[in-house]
């Protein structure tokens, strides 16, 4: 048996060596398939690893949960089984939360006879960071760590509802994704997984969030574990740290406890609270938003923002400059209008007019001026639309068609979010191309989603960000038709119409475009 290189286990991973020396970083698995590339952990409970490998077929970054064992070992091998036979009922199961299963492996089906291996579950690779490395510093804030569970809670709830288990209960098995969302990376459930222990999972990922200790027997080596109190439960978060509110240290707890004693039971409960916190949050600021640009590669900050006197100081020194500077300008134009009044009477009629628009033009004449609208000169059509989407995960990727096929009965739809853009990524729009560069006075959307607000952008060709593109109009959309004016410097041949704040439903926040048409200027 080889040895496991110790700089291959940093604290807080595991320190389980592979059983066989084909698992090593470079090794190969699934009958040569799979490059082992770097080490995730160990869920010591069911003899599995988890690793970051290379498909050698499809050219791609995949997450591998590999079972180990002895093929001759008959119990374990039907335990392996069990888990194989879930893992395939829920690779049709899709949500950003837990990463999509693209295949599984068992004994001659993709794995050698030779290998100590009794199955591997592949699912398409998460980019970010480990859990456990995103406490590495401390315990996050309550908003934060609520608004990162709320995803994989609600795909804990929306599994259930399939009947599927998911397998939540270990913290390796969890990766926080760039855009600042927990998601289960490799998933696999133990054979004997109830969706109790998604419950239970749940409430202790909030606990390590909230704490930095993990609540549930079979951690890794190297995590601190939740405190026990002399009741025989785990101590809640809030005596470990008063900032936590009292309903999130409570659901925690609930959440890991006996249902025959007043645990909790669904996923539901869980996103009920975090609703309530993010809705708090909402209203208070409990996280106000960070000026400074962010280093590269930070994805956001735990730190609580630090009160800055000089700058208070400097800000209010410079507010008042400014309102004692506006106080003069009126002054001096009141004077001005007076003094015109006053020379007019002394003159009577002798004198040239004074036109004072000349002297200080308005701003309503400037907005007249500027605002207005564009002449038409008739409906453009698009050579096609696609999604248009700066995150992972596109909303309803292959419908974007359906905005523009002169049918006001299909539309195309986003994704349902429990927390209104921007809180886990700034949008989502949709993206016209057309077959040469159109220069456009109007845009008109149908939609039945009264409430969202839009902005029409024009974008470079290519794939482009959305940073490059140039906002030429906005608007809220109503019920049925809604108009947007469009200001168009120069043509272009993509036109964004990119969704900012979706319209709420429930709890819950989507909206949907049935029609977009182009209205070309003169």
């Amino acid at each position: 048996m080889s040895t496991w290189p110790t700089e291959m286990a940093p604290p807080g991973r595991g320190t389980a060596g592979p059983p066989s020396p084909a698992l090593l970083p470079g090794g190969m698995v699934g009958d040569g398939r799979y490059r082992l590339l770097s080490y995730s952990g160990t869920d010591a409970r069911c003899n599995a690893q988890l690793w970051r490998a290379r498909d050698g077929q499809l050219g791609r970054d995949v997450a591998l949960t590999v079972l180990l064992g002895n093929q001759a070992d008959a119990r374990a091998a039907a335990r392996v089984r069990r888990t194989i036979e879930r893992a395939m009922h829920a690779a049709s199961y899709a949500h950003p939360g837990v990463s999509r299963i693209l295949d599984v492996l068992s004994p001659g089906n993709g794995i050698a006879p030779r290998e100590q291996v009794l199955g591997i579950v592949v699912a398409e690779w998460t980019n970010g960071t480990d859990l456990i490395d995103l406490i590495a510093d401390g315990p996050l804030p309550a908003a934060t760590a609520s608004r990162l569970l709320e995803p994989l809670a609600a795909a804990v709830e929306g599994a259930h509802h399939a009947g599927l288990v998911l397998g939540t209960e270990h913290p390796q098995r969890i990766r926080v994704t760039p855009e600042g969302q927990l998601r289960l990376a490799f998933p696999g459930p133990r054979a004997e997984a109830t969706s109790r222990d998604d419950v239970k999972g749940l409430g202790a990922i909030l606990y390590l969030l909230l704490t930095g200790r993990w609540a549930l027997p079979g951690g890794p080596e190297g995590l601190p574990v939740a405190p026990i109190g002399p009741n025989g439960s785990v101590v809640a978060p809030r005596s470990l740290h008063p900032m936590v509110p009292h309903s999130l240290s409570t659901v925690a707890v609930r959440s890991l406890e006996d249902t025959s004693v007043g645990g909790i039971r669904t996923g539901a409960a869980i996103l009920q609270v975090l609703d309530e916190i993010a809705e708090a949050e909402a209203e208070t600021g409990l996280i106000p938003v960070v000026a400074e640009e962010p280093e590269d590669d930070v994805v956001w900050t735990t730190q609580r923002p630090v009160k800055d006197k000089k700058r208070t100081r400097k800000l209010a020194i410079g507010v008042s400059a400014l309102a004692v500077a506006t106080l003069l300008v009126l002054g001096w134009i009141a004077m001005q209008v007076v003094g015109f009044f006053n020379e007019s009477n002394t003159k009577g009629d002798g004198g040239p007019p004074l036109v004072i628009s000349q002297v200080v033009p308005t701003s309503d004449t400037k907005q007249s001026v500027n605002n207005a609208p564009t002449p038409t000169s008739g409906p453009v059509k698009p050579a096609s639309v696609s999604v248009f989407n700066v995150a992972s995960d596109p909303d309803s990727p292959n419908k974007g068609g359906l905005a523009i096929d002169g049918d006001p009965n299909t539309s195309w739809r986003t994704d349902k979010y429990l927390s209104n853009f921007p809180a886990l990524k700034p949008g989502i729009g949709l993206m016209a191309t057309f077959g040469q560069p159109v220069k456009l006075a109007q845009v008109v959307i149908t939609s039945p989603s009264a409430g969202t607000k839009v902005e029409i952008r024009t974008a470079a060709s290519g794939q482009p960000q959305l940073q490059q593109t140039l906002v030429v109009g906005s608007g809220t959309l109503a019920s049925g038709e809604t108009t947007i004016p469009v200001k168009m410097a120069s043509p272009s041949d993509r036109i964004v119409v990119w969704i900012t704040s979706m319209s709420p439903s429930g709890k819950l926040f989507a909206s949907q475009i049935s029609e977009v048409k182009f209205i070309g200027a003169r």
